[in-house]
C-alpha cells in the first residue's frame, strides 16, 4: 500500500508541474518566482494537494533552469507575471554556487565513468592477450 502510495504523489506533483507550465508563463520561462507563490496557486487551483505543490515547487526551483534564471534574475514575479520583490545578491550567490556544485559533480560522475570504461577495456585487452598466448602455447606444445 505505501508503495502505491508513495509512486502515486510524485507523479502527481509532476502532473501537477506540467500543468503549471502550462497555464503559468512564470512556471513556463522558469522566471524567478515571489516568495509565497504557493498561496498563489491554491487561489489558483484549490484542488491541488499541498503536499503535491510542495513537490512540483521543488522539482521546479531546483532544476538547473530555474537555477540559472535565479542567477542572472533582478525581479521576481507573481503568477500574473507582475513583479513582486527582487531577487537578492544571497539568492543569487546561492543559484550559482548549487549550480557550481551540480556542474563539479557531473564533472565527476563523467570522470569515474571515464575511468572505468578505460579500465574495462584494458582489462579486455589484457584477457584477449592471454587467450593468445594460451593459443599459441597450444598450438607448440599440444598433442597432435
Amino acid at each position: 500500500m505505501t508503495t502505491e502510495t508513495s509512486t502515486a504523489k510524485p507523479t502527481d506533483a509532476r502532473a501537477l508541474l506540467k500543468d503549471l507550465q502550462a497555464r503559468f508563463d512564470v512556471f513556463r520561462n522558469f522566471s524567478p518566482l515571489a516568495i509565497g507563490i504557493d498561496k498563489q496557486v491554491f487561489a489558483q487551483l484549490p484542488e491541488a494537494s499541498k503536499k503535491s505543490l510542495r513537490l512540483a515547487l521543488r522539482s521546479h526551483t531546483i532544476s538547473t533552469r530555474y537555477l540559472k534564471e535565479m542567477e542572472k534574475g533582478t525581479v521576481r514575479l507573481n503568477l500574473d507575471g507582475t513583479p513582486a520583490g527582487e531577487v537578492t545578491d544571497e539568492n543569487r550567490q546561492h543559484a550559482a554556487e548549487q549550480l557550481r556544485e551540480r556542474f563539479k559533480k557531473q564533472a565527476e560522475q563523467r570522470k569515474e565513468q571515464a575511468e572505468q570504461r578505460k579500465a574495462a577495456e584494458l582489462e579486455a585487452k589484457a584477457e584477449q592477450r592471454r587467450q593468445e598466448k594460451l593459443t599459441l602455447l597450444t598450438e607448440k606444445f599440444g598433442r597432435k
